[in-house]
């Protein structure tokens, strides 16, 4: 089970994270966590690229040091990446010194500015030590895309429905989304597009 919105007890608990973008203009923020894995990313890039569209994509070390090319065609593709730890730790079950040695791993190949916490799941402790190196990127749209109970039908509605001016939309470039983003994805693009709002990278 997921929330599609980010509630605003939530937001309070992590005021040091970024939840949207400025809610003036009609900008959206398409980003992708997880990768980059050969199975889904490329097809994802391959997307983006026909449809004009650029995104952020939160990569996982280990598959930045397993798919070195992959990774290299988000970079000249023109898209940001963001830091999504080493091997997709979860703040809440990891030590401090752990977590924070496993995101400094991290960064050393991805070189970012950005940082998201996997699952959305860090200790208070946690953020505020990367808060000084990094913007803490969450979301408010979580589309759903990773759970086996979501239709692909429900996981674009869930795109399309909860995005307004500003918002940080969150698909994932896994293997367990796959299904849900192919069908979701061009769509969602497409129909936001058709309502006036332009893609840009956060």
């Amino acid at each position: 089970m997921h929330i599609v919105k980010a509630p605003l007890l939530l937001r309070t608990f992590y005021p040091e994270a970024t939840w949207h973008r400025s809610r003036k203009e009609k900008n959206i923020y398409l980003t992708f966590d997880d990768g980059p894995i050969p199975e889904v990313t490329p097809w994802i890039l391959d997307v983006l690229k026909e449809l004009d569209v650029k995104a952020t994509f939160f990569c996982v070390g280990e598959n930045v040091v397993r798919n070195p090319e992959i990774y290299a065609r988000i970079i000249t593709d023109g898209h940001a990446v963001g830091n999504h730890t080493m091997q997709h730790l979860k703040g809440w079950d990891t030590p401090q010194d752990h977590y924070l040695k496993n995101v400094a791993q991290c960064q050393e190949l991805v070189q970012a500015k950005l940082f998201r916490p996997p699952y959305g799941r860090a200790t208070k402790a946690q953020l505020k030590a990367l808060k000084s190196d990094y913007e803490i990127v969450m979301w408010d749209v979580l589309t759903g895309d990773y759970d086996p109970k979501i239709s692909e039908q429900q996981c674009l509605k869930n795109a399309i429905k909860y995005t307004k001016n500003g918002s940080i939309i969150v698909f994932h470039d896994n293997i367990k989304s796959f299904k849900n983003v192919q069908y979701a994805l061009p769509k969602m693009i497409e129909q936001l597009t058709k309502k006036g709002y332009e893609f840009a990278l956060l």
